[in-house]
């Protein structure tokens, strides 16, 4: 697979200037103060999924408009008080799958949430959460859907159930909502730098090859889906450049990530055709808080694999035992939200 970006010496200096809405800001506080005001309360069903180790919840939270979002919830089995906890963030296409399936965090010794993404579900594992906006002329897939406003775009709804959901996880009796991190591969690494940014007081954030980062970039240099999708629809609807690349800004993962305040590891692949590696280190660069990295050069999206999964593991033990600023304390509540 050859290098098909930007070299690694050329993205270590890149610093990529992106078109921030100057009402980004508003437009968050408003439509997550809305899913907020809508109620809800989240839902723990125990299941049996015949591991022995492992304790399964089957998770409900109200998300967007207070719309059920799925998931599931790990516990290690007989573990006594507040733990720390892994929120996780699906890849594209895939559902939250089924119980028994993803297991590494909680085998560590952590609580782990794991979000089912709205509307997905059809690629490498099943998926229980509806999308209940009506579709009109988007290319298949979700980049185009609701492209046409900011307010109608799908990943608005997405990112709005990923912070409800990260709520709710800080918010249960067996996480310490004071360790708690986000992270995700691929469009589940840029959820995770959405999220970043806009629930303050996280202890860790880990965006894996990360998708939805330097939208407009993605959308021109990409050689595979899903970033392909925009220039499909802007093949026909040639007089809307502008208007799309304005709308995909509200939910760039890279203009969110300058908000976040959190300690971060990134990885990032360098033949990476369908996150490249340009767009993931335009995050990296502009992310707000710590940030640690790790680059494999030789690898496409499958990025770092297992060997990335034992980086996370000592990564995660080495924070989560260093004790918290003093100043912390103010912003670590479960249900926190950052002012604007």
């Amino acid at each position: 697979m050859p290098l098909t970006d930007l070299t690694l010496a050329e993205c270590l200096a890149l610093r990529p200037d992106l078109d921030e809405p100057a009402d980004l800001d508003t437009f968050w506080h408003q439509t997550l103060r809305t899913a907020r005001a809508a109620g809800g309360t989240p839902r723990f069903t125990p299941v049996d999924t015949g591991l022995t180790q492992v304790t399964t919840y089957d998770v409900t939270v109200p998300g967007f408009a207070g719309e059920p979002v799925r998931g599931w919830l790990h516990l290690p089995a007989g573990a006594g008080g507040p733990l720390g906890c892994v929120v996780e963030f699906l890849g594209y296409g895939r559902g939250r799958g089924l119980p028994h399936e993803q297991v590494l965090w909680a085998n560590a010794g952590y609580a782990h949430f794991i979000m089912d993404t709205r509307g997905q579900g059809w690629s490498t594992a099943g998926g229980d959460t509806p999308d209940t906006a009506s579709l009109s002329g988007d290319v298949p897939g979700f980049l185009t859907r609701g492209v046409d406003a900011p307010h109608h775009h799908y990943y608005r709804r997405v990112f709005t159930d990923a912070v409800r959901f990260t709520e709710a996880a800080r918010a249960h009796p067996a996480v310490d909502p004071d360790r708690t991190v986000v992270t995700g591969v691929s469009q589940g690494g840029g959820i995770c730098l959405a999220v970043a940014g806009l629930v303050p007081g996280l202890a860790g954030v880990m965006p894996d090859v990360p998708f939805l980062c330097d939208i407009r970039r993605g959308a021109t240099i990409a050689g595979a889906p899903p970033y392909t999708e925009i220039a499909e629809y802007l093949r026909l609807h040639r007089d809307r450049a502008e208007a799309v690349f304005t709308t995909l800004s509200y939910v760039d993962a890279a203009l969110l990530a300058a908000r976040a305040t959190a300690p971060s590891l990134f990885s990032i692949a360098m033949m990476d055709e369908i996150c490249p590696p340009s767009t993931c280190f335009a995050a990296y660069h502009r992310y707000g808080g710590p940030k640690d990295l790790r680059v494999y050069e030789f690898n496409g999206h499958e990025g770092g694999g297992g060997h990335h999964r034992r980086e996370q593991l000592a990564w995660l033990k080495q924070l989560f035992s260093r004790p918290l600023p003093p100043d912390r304390s103010a912003l670590l509540t479960p249900h926190a939200s950052r002012p604007v």
